[in-house]
């Protein structure tokens, strides 16, 4: 348990790197219990912290991304059937794009397959709400149980909700030129290792460049939560008095467009200022999920109905998943 504590504590939440800008500020001048110097000391913090593993989490991620190429991944799902396939469609949706946008690309491509409307669902949810990267950075801010349940239970939403979708029949649902696309038969060039790492390394930076200004926005969101914005106000909002507190940070978060690097260090602030884990929870899961622009996109390739269905269940499974955390929250020991 020691040696995990190090590497959840010193390697993945960097609590090293915490005392050394600590102590950097302090020696320049900078009073790190005032609020302006608390804020540039949460700032500094988590945008390297965050940057380091993000960049190393993409790489890594990205090079196991390179063996699971669309049609590869087209041809396992479509071995599998039943809560099987939504199994194997949510866990693929782990090591793909980290945001809703990057994955309804794929999603249009597995429809066109011709894979079942529920797996491609599945697959649809799994990818932004569940991530490898989203487990490292949760088990570094949260803990081991927090981040261990969030992707579980994000896995039980993906397949409860694609195999939903599946039971409702909504094929006809579907945009015509989505559902008629010719998928690519031919597999492509195999790949060596040289090509793999350098894929991955393309991977990494091209993802860094889109998400690095999100990863700004959401710490200096955070920096203000963590040393301005009064204890009592959150508590009163998003604190346990306020039954509806999942509710309303779920609908908080579906107009907001950012991913799970941006958002952890608003929900991570939030915490600390006395909010929920399940309302913190939601609320990433809701940004990450059900942001208005992937929302926009997807209506692209599914008509109205189906779009609200899935909204509905993504919804429904979101706050659901809130609520429980909230009640687990004393068994975590937060």
């Amino acid at each position: 348990m020691s040696l995990w504590n190090f590497v959840q504590d010193q390697l993945l939440g960097m609590a090293w790197l915490n005392d050394l800008i600590g102590r950097g500020l302090s020696k320049v001048g900078v009073d790190t219990t005032s609020p302006i110097g608390g804020s540039l000391h949460f700032f500094l913090y988590d945008v390297i912290k965050i940057t380091v593993l993000l960049c190393l989490l993409i790489f890594l991620v990205s090079y196991l991304q390179s063996y699971f190429p669309p049609e590869r991944s087209r041809k396992i799902l479509g071995r599998f059937r039943g809560m099987g396939a939504n199994l194997v469609a949510a866990l693929l949706g782990t090591v793909t794009p980290f945001c809703s946008c990057s994955s309804i690309p794929l999603f249009m491509g597995f429809i066109g397959a011709g894979l079942p409307i529920g797996v491609t669902f599945s697959f649809l949810i799994s990818s932004p709400m569940v991530d490898l990267g989203s487990l490292v950075l949760l088990m570094g801010i949260f803990g081991t149980k927090v981040a261990v349940i969030y992707v579980i239970l994000g896995l039980v939403v993906a397949m409860v909700g694609g195999a939903l979708i599946q039971r409702l029949h909504l094929e006809d649902q579907v945009e015509e030129f989505i559902r008629q696309g010719v998928a690519v038969q031919a597999e492509g060039p195999v790949l060596t290792q040289k090509d793999r790492v350098v894929y991955a390394k393309e991977q990494m930076l091209s993802t860094f460049r889109k998400v690095f200004p999100y990863i700004l926005i959401g710490v200096g969101i955070g920096a203000l939560i963590h040393n301005w914005i009064p204890q009592s106000w959150v508590e009163t909002v998003l604190g346990g008095k306020n039954p509806l507190g999942v509710v309303l940070a779920t609908i908080i978060g579906v107009p907001v467009y950012a991913d799970i690097f941006g958002t952890i260090p608003v929900a991570q602030a939030l915490l600390g200022k006395g909010a929920m884990l399940g309302t913190v929870l939601s609320f990433m899961m809701a940004v990450t999920t059900l942001s208005l622009p992937s929302l926009i996109m997807l209506r692209r390739a599914v008509k109205p109905r189906l779009l609200g269905v899935f909204v509905a269940i993504c919804t429904v499974g979101i706050i659901l998943v809130g609520y429980l955390f909230n009640a687990l929250q004393p068994w975590l020991g937060m």
